[in-house]
């Protein structure tokens, strides 16, 4: 699992500060803290409890061996921090307690759901309701999430959980670390200051117009390939010491030629991890995109679409995460309240799609194919042991930079 997830961010506490595990009482999760602090009701949801915490709806948290084993003094860790029900989805954790209805500014006793988290929760908001159809939530990174009738093993996943993003469903957790944090490294460290001059003269922010010009560019015409690894790889490889390439770069090469391969690379990301869900059991027929990349970018849509071969349906509302949470609310409510009992019954008359969808074009996925069959070199090449050098690399970075301390 992630070194920011729940357990290895406990066991770091124990290491580096042991007063502190020793004082406190229980170790929560921010958005259960939330939840807490807003009823005065404490509960842990099953999303953050499964992904985070490695606790399973049949089996509960891992056994005292296993914490035992990772360090003797996590043994009872527990019963010692984390001793709190685990609360399914959609439930009412409680309702807003005078103080935070002042500090909030809405009515005492409103129902609060329990906590969720912002991927996860978008899932209704575009009207997901079945397996088969996986959502990418575009922004910084990407969270990759989708629902199925059966638990299957996939390499690189972030983890699977039973009713863990809605009921009825094992929900699927995959991810690619730098999305949008990789084009925001390129414009800010490697656009000519002309570009950016063309740019305020046309109106438009630095990403607008590259991607006006990149636009104007067939696939493959850039002659670049690209691997999205600029923070590492989450998924399918789980390695956070793997870099970016670019490959092909020559003295004509242009700054939109390389913006548009750095877009490219994601949706090869994407499209590697729909495929070892694919080869896995765990079958995609649709693709959905939230976030702010998917309402801004229709170029970086059509290239997913293209790359992907697949439909990509965008959500209707720019704020995903916080149209699900309010369904997630409404459920909460309930019925009588003026909310509903079902939240599939919920997704579909609150949720909300675009009426936009970008479809492959056959010659387009027809080159990015070939396109992707380069990148899948490189992947296995760098991320699979046929040469570390990304690696070796890194750790002669770090010794150097040590040695000049």
């Amino acid at each position: 699992i992630s070194s920011e997830w729940e357990f290895p961010k406990l066991w770091q506490v124990l290491d580096e500060a042991p007063e502190v595990y020793a004082a406190m009482d229980y170790f929560v999760e921010a958005a259960d803290w939330i939840i807490w602090q807003l009823t005065g009701v404490q509960t842990r949801n099953s999303c953050t409890a499964g992904y985070k915490g490695i606790w399973s709806k049949r089996e509960g948290y891992p056994s005292k061996a296993f914490f035992k084993a990772l360090d003797p003094r996590l043994e009872n860790v527990i019963e010692d921090k984390m001793s709190c029900q685990v609360t399914p989805l959609g439930q009412k954790a409680g309702e807003l307690t005078p103080a935070m209805a002042k500090l909030t500014g809405l009515k005492a006793g409103t129902a609060v759901a329990i906590g969720n988290v912002d991927a996860h929760v978008t899932i209704p908001s575009v009207k997901i309701d079945s397996e088969g159809k996986m959502l990418g939530i575009m922004g910084t990174s990407t969270c990759h999430v989708l629902l199925g009738k059966e638990e299957k093993t996939v390499p690189g996943m972030c983890g699977v959980v039973e009713d863990g993003i809605m009921p009825g469903f094992f929900g699927y957790e995959a991810g690619q670390s730098c999305v949008g944090d990789h084009f925001a490294w390129f414009v800010e460290n490697c656009v000519p200051a002309a570009y950016e001059a063309a740019a305020k003269k046309a109106g438009k922010d630095i990403h607008a117009y590259l991607s006006d010009l990149a636009a104007k560019l067939a696939p493959g015409e850039s002659g670049l390939v690209a691997l999205d690894w600029w923070n590492g790889n989450r998924s399918v490889l789980v390695d956070v010491d793997l870099t970016g390439v670019m490959l092909g770069m020559t003295l004509a090469t242009k700054p939109e030629e390389m913006y548009r391969a750095l877009i490219e690379a994601t949706a090869y990301g994407t499209r590697k991890i729909i495929e070892t869900f694919n080869r896995s059991g765990v079958p995609i027929h649709e693709f959905y995109a939230s976030g702010g990349i998917s309402q801004k970018n229709p170029m970086a849509m059509q290239i997913y679409a293209d790359v992907i071969n697949l439909p990509v349906r965008i959500a209707g509302s720019e704020q995903g995460p916080a149209l699900g949470s309010a369904i997630f609310g409404a459920v909460a409510a309930g019925k009588a309240a003026g909310g509903y009992d079902d939240v599939f019954q919920a997704a579909r008359e609150m949720g909300n799609l675009k009426d936009i969808v970008y479809t492959p074009d056959p010659q387009a996925a027809a080159v990015y194919d070939k396109l992707y069959a380069e990148y899948d070199l490189l992947h296995e090449y760098f991320g699979c042991g046929g040469n570390d050098a990304m690696k070796r690399l890194k750790a002669l970075r770090i010794a150097v930079k040590k040695a000049k301390k």
